[in-house]
């Protein structure tokens, strides 16, 4: 007689469980892995998402693409948070990451499929991204902070290879000025939020401009402002929080915000008191046009910690992806400025760790030899990625980079121009190296977390919301599970 089933969950659970389990929490992290497979790099495609409006996003940043991308899956919603802790942390890169913690789990999938315990594997990935973060702050070049003009260059250049991948590649170096000079008129703290970025449909990208100050649209009118002079020398400003005309208080806030942290001065809530000390000041105030909006700008101001960019360009969702690749340039330079060491792009700095590790891993016993090896081995992902994307023979590529780290060639990458590969470091490719240990150490924690994984249990929604889902006839998935 078979005893009878214990039911110990409510009918119309899903559980699953073990090495299936696992195997489909790799396959799912896969599929993620392939929406932004082909977005990485200069020659990366752009994704053209349309959300449920009909409202179009043309995208090639990997946080934007996967947070805009439904993912119900919960293993796979977890690549999707490291796109976005990069995103927050670094700016840039979450492409990068999200195929690095993918990789890392292809290359574990065998040896998951013969029985190797998870845990063991997590042992020798929390081992190899050690070895890994210590050979990078080892290898990685400080740049000199005395010289000012040396400073700005390696800047430049690390906003330029942050721009590279983007739509706005081609204008570069204009961009790259812009971002260094907006980031460099910040204080030392350097928040985000002083950094105000306005879009303005109509022109070319060439017509943005940065005001070292503030700029904002042209908030009220009044009987005969036509005839009003649109420039002051040296006014005085006078804040009011008061209604002057009828107006969205977000756009007031903002306004009074940002001028009390520019011009100095205090808020007043009424014109009864005015005197000397309340009031701000700056050197010019002006009324420009820019494309169909007026805007009021306000120069030279004695505490300007803040600037704003008035970025130009055609279609809206053009401005939109232009305003995500600053965003990604100004935490590059951010950081950069913060942490002075960089390490050369373009798959150099993964090629030398592929190398590293992979010496390493000859020197130890056991499985761990094979894990650090297939650690090594998904590392090299990144150049293959650049490879595949730009229409590259990826093989070829990569064995000549193998040959060429493996006679102590370093800073050797893909290079893109020509098919081949060269000294990303003296090219320039240059990345600040808390990117890429940002992106190793994320990427390896995801891997770990999705392995350490081996049940799901699906709770039915309860009765109120009708039959649970997939708990209808003919299914086949009502049945209580024995346990």
């Amino acid at each position: 007689m078979m005893p009878t089933p214990v039911i110990v969950l409510k009918e119309g659970t899903d559980s699953s469980q073990g090495i299936p389990q696992l195997i489909s929490n790799i396959n799912a992290c896969q599929v993620i892995a392939e929406a932004v497979r082909t977005t990485l790099g200069p020659r990366g495609m752009d994704k053209l998402l349309v959300d449920g409006r009909g409202k179009g996003t043309i995208s090639n940043d990997g946080a934007t693409i996967l947070k805009l991308l439904d993912v119900v899956h919960p293993a796979a919603k977890t690549l999707v948070d490291i796109a976005r802790s990069q995103d927050a942390e670094v700016g840039d890169g979450t492409t990068s990451v999200t195929l690095l913690a993918a990789e890392f789990l292809k290359q574990l999938k065998s040896y998951v499929e013969e029985g190797l315990h998870p845990q063991t594997i997590i042992r020798a990935f929390r081992t190899a991204t050690n070895l890994a973060v210590n050979k990078i702050k080892e290898i990685s070049v400080s740049v000199k902070k005395d010289d000012k003009q040396e400073q700005r260059q390696l800047l430049e250049k690390c906003a330029a290879t942050a721009m590279n991948s983007k739509l706005i590649a081609g204008q570069k170096d204009f961009f790259s000025k812009m971002v260094v000079d907006a980031v460099m008129s910040l204080d030392e703290l350097m928040s985000l939020k002083m950094i105000g970025i306005k879009k303005v449909q109509g022109g070319g990208l060439e017509d943005s401009q940065l005001v070292t100050g503030v700029a904002f649209k042209k908030t009220f009118s009044y009987a005969g402002f036509e005839m009003q002079p649109k420039s002051y020398e040296n006014p005085k400003i006078a804040l009011l929080n008061v209604e002057l005309e009828l107006k969205a208080e977000k756009d007031n806030a903002e306004v009074r915000v940002k001028s009390v942290e520019a011009c100095g001065g205090s808020i007043q809530t009424s014109v009864g008191a005015m005197t000397d000390d309340v009031l701000g000041q700056c050197e010019v105030f002006e009324e420009v046009q820019v494309g169909g909006e007026r805007y009021n700008i306000f120069k030279g101001c004695p505490k300007a910690k803040t600037c704003t960019i008035i970025l130009r360009g055609g279609a809206e969702q053009f401005t939109e992806e232009t305003e995500r690749s600053l965003h990604d340039a100004i935490m590059i330079v951010r950081r950069a400025i913060k942490n002075d060491s960089i390490v050369a792009g373009g798959g150099a700095i993964e090629m030398e760790l592929s190398k590293y590790l992979r010496d390493y891993s000859r020197t130890i016993p056991g499985k761990q030899q094979l894990l650090i090896g297939a650690y090594a081995k998904a590392l090299e992902i990144i150049p293959r990625q650049l490879c595949d994307n730009a229409g590259f023979d990826a093989t070829n590529i990569l064995n000549k980079l193998r040959a060429k780290h493996a006679q102590g060639g370093m800073w050797y990458g893909v290079d893109i121009n020509n098919e081949d590969i060269a000294d990303n470091f003296s090219a320039c490719v240059w990345e600040p190296s808390v990117v890429r240990i940002n992106a190793l150490t994320a990427a390896s924690e995801a891997a770990c977390l999705i392995l350490s994984v081996d049940e799901t249990i699906k709770n039915p929604r309860s009765s109120t919301d009708g039959p649970p889902a997939g708990a209808g006839r003919g299914r086949g998935r009502g049945r209580p599970h024995a346990h």
